[in-house]
């Protein structure tokens, strides 16, 4: 099929500015891009669309560019803001831009003279004159239209809130944007989420004005769930992609505990994955949902294209770990995220000398009120150490009892865990 017909069979397709995109993408090889405005020093998955999005441009051979937005950023896009955006210092931003570019590198390949391109708009937009911007390009922009814009009239009606100059003012550095990739690059295609249309179009405008020229516009929706909520918030916050923000484990649980309602969409927005196999993982979910092979295969497929084979084999590890699987290769960091809500006692490293018997230490740990009913479970072979079972109530501890650097689990019978941690 074509891009765009895969495109929109996978739900990326809301809006589009020309009838016959699809035919001039078969026909051209266009220059593409979408904007990432540093508001954290990572990229959340309510970013992945555009991620993906440019990344299906690049595999369907067009150029993508992936503009991050470090003075975009300082401004603030009012898009979907019910408020004014907190403004962020110009060192919080430089760092935020830097960490947000290396991430990009991930997903895209830079390689090569017709590789894709990573742009920074700090590095035109803080060159500009203001006089000049505002004869130059302000004058091209009607404040009516501004107005009428979606983003910028519901901020309007908002008595409260309103909105400032400074996130009015916007638009006309996206269009500019926009502008200078089309100089400098030839791009005549922007793609961004529903909340951009009117960005979009005021950047093919500007084109149109200036260069006398015709440009182009592609929109995605935002990505929700079926109850309207936003996507990729948790009780914790929002699911980055910064392994020091969300951890692979929990990036893992995050996909892997989607509903059978939710995952088709998922398997088509955030996957490579082909129809005929997504079709059959819908029949799955149809047949045995019980088994949960749908979204087993969705949080292995987004988990291993952001962070890699070796992270995945972690989390999927760390998973089966809470089933009495292997804790073998699984760090301290895995193993406090996996047991994150167990009872955890903290002991001294001395204990590890082995002159301790475990079902001592144990008792003293409150895992049982004594030592004979510790021994009995021993003896009935229900006490495990690092889910290996304890052979015998003579056990003692050891350097070698430990599953991570510091951390030994106890689980007692099939489900009940504690974490023992061991400090110097």
């Amino acid at each position: 099929m074509s891009l765009f017909t895969e495109l929109s069979w996978r739900g990326l397709v809301n809006q589009v500015t020309h009838p016959d995109l699809d035919q001039r993408l078969q026909k051209d090889r266009f220059v593409v891009y979408a904007g990432f405005d540093p508001t954290a020093d990572s990229l959340h998955i309510g970013h992945l669309m555009g991620v993906i999005g440019l990344m299906h441009f690049q595999r369907a051979g067009h150029r993508p560019v992936a503009l991050v937005g470090g003075a975009t950023g300082m401004v603030g896009d009012p898009s979907g803001k019910s408020e004014e955006r907190k403004l962020q210092t110009v060192e919080d931003l430089a760092r935020f831009a830097e960490a947000i570019r290396k991430q990009l590198g991930q997903f895209l390949d830079f390689s090569g003279a017709d590789g894709a391109v990573l742009a920074n708009n700090a590095d035109w937009l803080e060159k500009l004159n203001l006089i000049d911007f505002l004869r130059d390009i302000g004058k091209h922009f009607s404040v009516n239209a501004m107005v009428a814009r979606e983003s910028v009239r519901a901020r309007l009606e908002d008595r409260d809130h309103g909105i400032s100059f400074t996130e009015f003012s916007y638009m006309l550095l996206q269009a500019y944007d926009y502008l200078h990739l089309y100089d400098a690059y030839g791009c005549k295609l922007q793609v961004g989420g529903s909340d951009q249309w009117g960005n979009i179009l005021s950047g093919m405008d500007l084109i149109r004005r200036l260069r006398n020229d015709e440009a182009f516009g592609l929109t995605w929706p935002l990505v929700t769930k079926s109850d309207g909520t936003k996507f990729g918030k948790t009780e914790s916050g929002a699911v980055w992609l910064d392994p020091k923000r969300t951890s692979p484990y929990k990036f893992y649980q995050f996909w892997i505990n989607q509903t059978d309602a939710e995952t088709p969409k998922w398997l088509r927005t955030f996957t490579f994955l082909s129809q005929e196999e997504i079709v059959s993982l819908e029949q799955d979910i149809s047949d045995a949902p019980e088994k949960r092979e749908a979204q087993r295969k969705l949080a292995e497929e987004v988990t291993r294209m952001v962070h890699g084979p070796e992270a995945l084999a972690n989390a999927i590890n760390a998973t089966q770990a809470m089933f009495g699987g292997s804790l073998t290769g699984l760090d301290d960091a895995t193993l406090e995220d996996v047991f994150s809500e167990v009872p955890t006692a903290g002991l001294q490293r001395s204990v590890l000398n082995g002159d301790r018997l475990l079902v001592d230490v144990l008792v003293e740990c409150g895992v049982f009120k004594s030592k004979g009913e510790g021994r009995r479970l021993i003896q009935n072979g229900g006490l495990y150490l690092n889910n290996e079972k304890v052979a015998g109530d003579d056990t003692k501890l050891t350097e070698r009892s430990l599953c991570g650097e510091r951390i030994a689990v106890v689980r007692t019978g099939k489900r009940n865990y504690h974490l023992l941690k061991f400090t110097n």
